[in-house]
């Protein structure tokens, strides 16, 4: 069997008899390898073997070296078009003052601003657990704050000793 993505052309391929479509697409029967081997050199063409399952396996005369050119150009042209989705992590605790809450606002107003999202982590130490309440109403001041940017993905959920809260950009909720 051939790697996955790997195509046997010419004289790799090794079936006896093969199921022939010509350069235009027709199909033109089964015939000896040797014989379409011999039809695809009269047309300066190369033998593709296109579907190796079948029995016998499907060949196609074609211009090799501009299928494979073609087939890069279709990944490359896929992969540009492709969108990678940062998350971006901002942690607090509930005892954070004024100015820090500020100065992590505005961190996550410019990871919104770029498209990633946010997870903003709310870290609960020892007492701190009896006042998860507090937490939340941080966190959900901060997703109020920035709203005019992104939304809540994921509401502020309690995770062990830490409450969890994503925000996405409104550009990638619609």
């Amino acid at each position: 069997m051939p790697i996955i993505g790997e195509v046997r052309v010419n004289e790799r391929i090794r079936a006896q008899k093969v199921r022939l479509i010509s350069s235009e697409g027709k199909q033109i029967g089964i015939l000896p390898l040797e014989e379409a081997l011999r039809i695809a050199y009269d047309e300066r063409l190369d033998l593709v073997e296109v579907a190796p399952q079948a029995d016998p396996p499907v060949c196609r005369i074609m211009d090799y070296s501009k299928y494979k050119y073609e087939r890069a150009l279709r990944a490359k042209r896929a992969r540009k078009h492709q969108t990678t989705i940062v998350v971006k992590e901002i942690k607090m605790r509930p005892k954070i003052e004024e100015h820090d809450f500020n100065v992590k606002k505005k961190h996550v107003v410019r990871f919104l601003e770029h498209g990633a999202k946010v997870k903003v982590t709310m870290m609960f130490r020892g007492r701190e657990l009896a006042h998860i309440d507090l937490g939340e109403k941080l966190l959900n001041k901060l997703a109020e704050d920035v709203k005019d940017l992104g939304i809540v993905e994921s509401k502020p959920k309690l995770d062990g000793r830490n409450m969890v809260m994503v925000l996405a950009p409104l550009h990638l909720s619609r």
